[in-house]
């Protein structure tokens, strides 16, 4: 089992890949370059934050030493606040160590798609857009738009995100699956309440080293104008990439990167993470199944609700985790939902 917080092999890791560094030619391929750069901050950070477990579990003994020399028992409540912060960053360290899936420490990629309840909908797959999207740059990591369906009266019918960072992957796994909102809609003249339903698909971005044998004459492959802001912003060339796996129907788009060249590179990576998938699950031959996973995305299939009202309340079906604080999750406090999902899978092993 991988462990992360191995620190004197993590050393030794930073300390090869500075000796790579020192190579003749090593820019020369700016790529591998790259990512031997990305590896040292992974290994650096990972260091880092274990320093800064180790400090606050230092400073939390000076000052009860302290307060015990001096009598001083004002202390307590800075002492408790520590405590508290630190415990809730062990616990997540905790649970980092148990993310050793064979994909767990890749990229995501992350599919948003609108449910049952029309407009409101559409609306609700733009608002958990917003809030992963916020979630993400919490963690550090970046975001990549690959692929968006706006709708001419509100929200977005789909979108596809890149999200790059150090274990994307092991913590979004915990997000597939249907979301419910209940409302009162702002789209009802009535103010009447509503529920919508949105889905949410995770894949893992596939390095180079994975390979998986697909039949060119298997593939079909389309290319239309990405969609722009209009104007001069008007994507004017056929950029944009959509390819369909005939075998199993899967279909899978980008219209984000630079070129169609790029684009089309990007869209083989999601089409290769979702037939790993699929073969995983020994469902590589039949679609239907895959998609009996997934359910419809539409009331009791939800995994999660986001009640505004007649009360505040976000709650995981899973697990049973939740809260009153629902602008904070929507601002993308997710990680007590997503940290209370990986700690139910390491007791279920």
């Amino acid at each position: 089992m991988r462990c992360p917080f191995d620190l004197g092999r993590l050393k030794e890791q930073i300390e090869e890949n500075e000796l790579l560094m020192q190579q003749e030619g090593f820019w020369n391929d700016s790529e591998k370059a790259g990512k031997i750069l990305k590896e040292i901050k992974v290994l650096k950070d990972k260091l880092e934050s274990f320093a800064k477990l180790k400090s606050d579990y230092e400073d939390i003994h000076v000052l009860i030493d302290l307060g015990v020399e001096e009598a001083d028992s004002t202390i307590i409540g800075e002492v408790s606040t520590i405590y508290a912060a630190l415990k809730s960053a062990v616990e997540a360290k905790l649970i980092e160590t148990q993310l050793t899936g064979p994909y767990d420490r890749n990229n995501a990629i992350f599919a948003i798609h609108s449910g049952a309840g029309g407009v409101d909908a559409q609306d609700w797959a733009e608002m958990l857009f917003r809030m992963y999207i916020r979630w993400a740059e919490k963690k550090g990591y970046s975001v990549t738009v690959l692929d968006i369906l706006k709708d001419y009266e509100a929200g977005i019918k789909s979108a596809t995100l890149h999200i790059e960072g150090e274990n994307a992957y092991g913590y979004l796994k915990s997000e597939k699956g249907v979301h419910r909102l209940v409302r009162l809609s702002p789209f009802d003249a009535a103010g009447k309440r509503h529920t919508s339903f949105a889905s949410v698909d995770v894949m893992p971005e596939l390095d180079d080293s994975v390979k998986i044998d697909i039949n060119p004459d298997d593939l079909r492959v389309d290319t239309y104008r990405a969609g722009g802001a209009g104007g001069q912003h008007v994507n004017k060339t056929e950029s944009a990439v959509r390819i369909t796996h005939i075998p199993t129907g899967v279909i899978v788009q980008c219209q984000n990167e630079r070129s169609q060249h790029s684009n089309k590179d990007m869209a083989m990576k999601m089409l290769m993470a979702k037939l790993i998938e699929l073969k995983e699950q020994e469902q590589k031959d039949k679609i239907e199944d895959i998609k009996g996973e997934y359910r419809e995305i539409s009331w009791g299939s939800q995994i999660r609700s986001y009640v505004f009202h007649p009360y505040n309340m976000v709650k995981d079906h899973r697990t049973n985790e939740e809260t009153g604080n629902v602008n904070a999750v929507m601002d993308g406090e997710l990680d007590g939902f997503i940290n209370a999902y990986l700690k139910f899978n390491i007791l279920k092993k």
